[in-house]
């Protein structure tokens, strides 16, 4: 993949898949696989043995990585698909639905 259009630290709205319709910040990006981990997004339960800085192990719930295809990005609380253009000599996102910059 070349170029995501998706970056860490976007809010995003998820539109497929279990998670359908809930919101996060975006946390990571795979861009070599295509993947986003948000937050609160995709609950895994992970089994841990005890560490130093985990005394008791356990279970503990955390995100799991999701497919950049399952998320659109948020532009003042509406989805929109995102355009790349070029201002002056900077390459910059928009959003298609307004035709505002984002970055």
């Amino acid at each position: 993949m070349a170029t995501s259009k998706i970056k860490k630290g976007d809010m995003v709205r998820v539109i497929a898949g279990g998670d359908k319709g809930n919101e996060g910040k975006v946390i990571s990006v795979d861009t070599e696989s295509g993947r986003v981990v948000v937050e609160g997004v995709h609950l895994v339960k992970k089994h841990t043995k005890p560490s130093m800085a985990n005394q008791a192990g356990g279970i503990v719930e955390q995100e799991a990585p999701i497919d950049i295809s399952n998320v659109m990005l948020l532009n003042d609380g509406k989805t929109t698909r995102v355009g790349f253009k070029v201002e002056g000599d900077k390459k910059v996102r928009y959003a298609k639905a307004t035709g505002k910059t984002i970055d």
